[in-house]
C-alpha cells in the first residue's frame, strides 16, 4: 500500500486532456469479443487494473488476447470452444468482471471457480445469483452464493421475465448475457433505467435486442459476430477533472472524446444545475456510444438536490459531487443513493468521514448526505479505503487545501485511471 503527500498550493489548471477509455465499455468489449468466434479489435481500451483482470480471466478460458498500447486484438474460438480452466479465475477488485461473468459462464460447458480481492469478498453477489438460478444456473458459493468464492457449473439455461428490484446495470447485464445462451426469451424490466452499455454493444456484435420503455427483450441462442469496438473516454473519470475545473480558481479545462451515453451523463446535468461554466460540444450522436468535447472553467457553484432517476446516471460520481458541494453556495442534498453502501466500500460513510477531516460541513443520511457550503478546506491525512473513486476525490480536494494532504493506498486509483496524477501535473504546467 503506497502513501502520497500532495501539497499543490492551489494551482490554476489549464489545458486539454484525452480521458482514458471507459471502464464499463472496455470490460464488455473483452467479454463479447471472447464470446464471438473470430477476431475482434478494440481501440481506446482502458489499461486499468480491473480491465486487465478481465483479460486475464478470458485468457485462462483459452481466448487469445493481445494488447498493444490501448489497442486490443481478441482471437476467440467462440464460447463453445472455450477450455475449462485449471486455475481459479481471479477478478481482482472488479464487481463488473465478477457479476457479468456469472451470467456468461452459467450457460457454457465448463466448470469455473471465481474469486477476487478482499473488497470483492464483501460485495453482494446474491442479487445476480438469484435471477440466474431462476434461469436454472448452477452457482454455489459462500453464504449460499452471497459472496465469493463462487463455483459455476455451466448448464442449459431457460429464459426468464425478470423485474429488477434495484437499478443495477451489472445485474441486468448478467441476466442478458446468460439469456444469450438460454432457451426461449429473456426479458428484463426496469423501473429506473440503468446504464445500457451491454444492450448497445450486443447490437454492435449483431445480436437482436429490443429496448422500449425500460423493458429489454432478448431471444436466446443468438450468435455474436466479431467486430471492431471503439471505446470512448470514461465520463466517470472525466468527472473528477470537470469538478476540478469548476472549483479550482483561475482554471479552464477541455476534456476530449468523453462518452456521453444518456444513461451515464448525469454529472453534466448536476454541473448545470449548480450553475457551472460548462459547454458540451457533441462529436457524433449517431455512433453506438456518443462522445463530446467538454469545456469547464472556474465557477460560482450553487447547492442543489440530487435524487430519484438521476442517481443511477451518476452513482460513481457522487464522491466528486459531494466535494463540489463543499464549495457551493448553500445546501446540497443527495438522496436515494443507498447503492453507494455496497460499492468498493460504503461510499456514503467514506465520503462523509474524509471530507469532515478536511473541514467540510457534511452529514450522512440513511440514503445519502447533506452538505453545507461553501467551506474552506485544510490539509489532513486521508484514507482511500482501497476505493479508486474515494482516492481521486481526496486528490482533487488537495488542489484546494492550503496545507498538505496525505492519502494512503493511492495505487487503487490505477483501477480506473492509471495516468491520473500525470494528468493533474499536465494541467499545472
Amino acid at each position: 500500500m503506497s502513501e502520497k503527500v500532495l501539497h499543490y498550493n492551489q494551482p490554476a489548471l489549464q489545458g486539454a486532456l484525452q480521458i482514458p477509455g471507459d471502464k464499463s465499455v472496455s470490460h464488455r468489449s473483452i467479454m463479447l469479443g471472447s464470446i464471438a468466434k473470430g477476431v475482434t479489435t478494440v481501440e481506446g481500451f482502458l489499461l486499468g487494473d480491473d480491465c486487465l483482470d478481465t483479460i486475464a480471466c478470458f485468457k485462462k478460458l483459452g481466448v487469445e488476447i493481445h494488447v498493444e498500447g490501448t489497442n486490443v486484438k481478441i482471437e476467440s474460438p467462440g464460447i463453445d470452444g472455450w477450455s475449462e480452466p485449471s486455475e481459479v479465475l481471479y477478478t481482482g477488485n472488479s464487481g463488473t468482471t465478477t457479476r457479468l461473468m456469472l451470467g456468461i459462464l452459467s450457460g457454457t460447458n465448463v466448470h469455473v471457480i471465481m474469486t477476487g480481492d478482499s473488497s470483492i469478498a464483501k460485495r453482494p453477489m446474491k442479487r445476480v445469483v438469484e435471477p440466474l438460478r431462476l434461469m436454472k444456473a448452477d452457482i454455489r458459493g459462500r453464504a449460499d452464493g452471497q459472496y465469493t468464492p463462487l463455483a459455476i457449473q455451466g448448464t442449459t439455461l431457460q429464459g426468464i421475465d425478470y423485474k429488477m428490484p434495484v437499478a443495477s446495470a451489472q445485474v441486468k447485464s448478467a441476466i442478458l448475457l446468460a439469456g444469450l445462451r438460454a432457451q426461449g426469451t429473456t426479458i428484463v424490466r426496469e423501473e429506473v433505467v440503468s446504464r445500457d452499455h451491454t444492450e448497445r454493444m450486443l447490437q454492435q456484435f449483431g445480436v437482436q435486442v429490443d429496448v422500449a420503455d425500460g423493458v429489454v427483450t432478448l431471444e436466446g441462442q443468438q450468435q455474436l459476430t466479431a467486430t471492431h469496438v471503439t471505446v470512448p473516454g470514461d465520463i466517470s473519470s472525466a468527472a473528477f477533472f470537470l469538478g476540478a475545473g469548476a472549483i479550482v480558481p483561475n482554471s479552464e479545462i477541455v476534456l476530449k472524446n468523453v462518452g456521453i451515453n444518456p444513461t451515464r451523463d448525469g454529472i453534466i446535468d448536476v454541473l448545470r444545475a449548480m450553475d457551472a461554466n460548462i459547454e458540451v460540444h457533441i462529436n457524433d450522436e449517431a455512433v453506438m456510444e456518443p462522445t463530446a468535447s467538454i469545456h469547464i472553467s472556474t465557477s460560482t457553484l450553487q447547492g442543489t438536490t440530487i435524487d430519484g432517476a438521476l442517481i443511477p446516471r451518476l452513482i460513481d460520481e457522487i464522491p466528486l459531487i459531494a466535494l463540489l458541494a463543499t464549495q457551493a453556495q448553500g445546501r446540497t442534498v443527495i438522496k436515494d443513493a443507498e447503492e453507494l453502501k455496497v460499492k468498493e466500500t460504503d461510499r456514503i460513510q467514506a465520503v462523509v468521514d474524509e471530507l469532515k477531516k478536511l473541514g467540510a460541513t457534511i452529514e450522512a443520511t440513511h440514503d445519502g448526505m447533506i452538505i453545507e457550503g461553501p467551506t474552506p478546506l485544510h490539509g489532513a491525512k486521508l484514507q482511500s479505503y482501497g476505493d479508486h473513486r474515494i482516492g481521486m476525490m481526496n486528490a482533487i480536494a488537495a488542489l484546494l487545501t492550503e496545507g498538505a494532504v496525505t492519502i494512503d493506498d493511492v495505487d487503487c486509483i490505477a483501477i480506473s485511471y492509471p495516468a491520473f496524477f500525470e494528468h493533474i501535473d499536465q494541467l499545472m504546467k
